[in-house]
């Protein structure tokens, strides 16, 4: 969920402005003949953070979430100096000017995201984290009309309106009496906190410094892995720490692979073969392959009301990114 540096038109997902660089080398090392299927790379993109969900609830009580933080990034980062330490090297210096702009993008999007989606996963279901998550797309909608003046369309509008009736259904489990209480989950309620840190990071990769994405997004995955060391140290002090389990040293390398590295590389290089926008319209996936994903491997319980709140955060981003663009 990437825009791009260019332009202030209110599109959910703008151009990403990413190359393939490294990522396309890296996936045809390993996987050649993938590296020019977009479609596929989509899917796996999109299913593995569907996934992500699902490796949040079951760290419950294998790992602490803070440290589940840090480890992810820290993995990540390992993999990215194997495969992509040459690119890294030669573009270092063009990040310097840059540095404070890396150290908020890499805080905000990644550290403070996943710090709460982890956290929420020991209040709410997964059904409802992949849910809420799918939001992000129209949050970016809103934000591009907020910071950059960009206009919105009445079509557009009733999209916002149905991706934000879906977050109410959602929170109050589809009781309207709970809406008049506010008396939500409070692990809905930090999903709802992290899908608008994600939009924020989304919105400012606009200003993001002209060098390969896989450069910029490894100096993010290292401010995030530093900045995640204060919150385990906190989280230690509090008596909330938990030592991986073997689960959780599985879990760690799940989501440290996967969700952080070998996805990102994926999405890359399926926005430099078909461009962001066609690429942008999968990510609505990630909302459908997460409960299903949850049902299939946690056990958990579709209920009525998650179908309607699915069927009305789908509805507003195709509302709003198709319908109400061409309008």
């Amino acid at each position: 969920m990437s825009p791009g540096p260019h332009g202030n038109a209110p599109r959910l997902l703008p151009s990403t402005g990413m190359r393939s660089g490294s990522s396309s080398g890296f996936l045809g090392s390993f996987f050649p003949w993938l590296q020019n299927q977009a479609y596929p790379l989509l899917v796996f993109t999109t299913l593995v953070w569907g996934a992500n969900a699902v490796a949040a609830r079951l760290a419950v009580g294998e790992v602490s979430p803070m440290l589940l933080t840090f480890a992810r990034w820290f993995v990540c980062c390992a993999a990215l100096g194997l495969t992509a330490r040459k690119e890294i090297r030669l573009h270092a210096r063009q990040l310097l000017p840059a540095w404070r702009f890396i150290a908020v993008m890499g805080t905000v999007g990644f550290t403070g995201f996943n710090a709460l989606f982890y956290a929420a996963a020991h209040h709410t279901t997964a059904v409802n984290i992949a849910i809420i998550q799918g939001t992000i797309p129209v949050l970016v909608l809103l934000g591009s009309l907020v910071f950059f003046g960009g206009r919105i369309h009445g079509l557009q509008w009733l999209g916002v309106a149905l991706t934000v009736a879906g977050i109410a259904v959602v929170a109050s489990q589809g009781q309207i009496s709970l809406l008049a209480n506010l008396a939500f989950n409070i692990g809905d309620v930090w999903m709802v906190i992290a899908s608008l840190l994600y939009a924020g990071y989304a919105l400012g990769l606009r200003r993001r410094p002209a060098v390969p994405a896989i450069v910029f997004f490894a100096a993010t995955a290292a401010v995030a892995a530093l900045v995640s060391i204060p919150l385990v140290v906190a989280e230690i002090a509090m008596g909330d720490f938990v030592a991986p389990t073997g689960k959780g040293m599985a879990l760690i390398l799940f989501v440290g692979l996967l969700p952080s590295f070998l996805s990102q590389i994926t999405f890359i290089q399926a926005v430099g073969l078909i461009g962001p926008a066609r690429a942008g319209v999968f990510l609505n996936l990630v909302p459908i392959f997460g409960p299903l994903l949850a049902v299939l491997v946690l056990g958990e319980a579709l209920s009525l009301y998650h179908a309607v709140a699915l069927a009305l955060v789908l509805g507003g981003i195709y509302i709003a990114e198709s319908l109400g663009r061409k309008s």
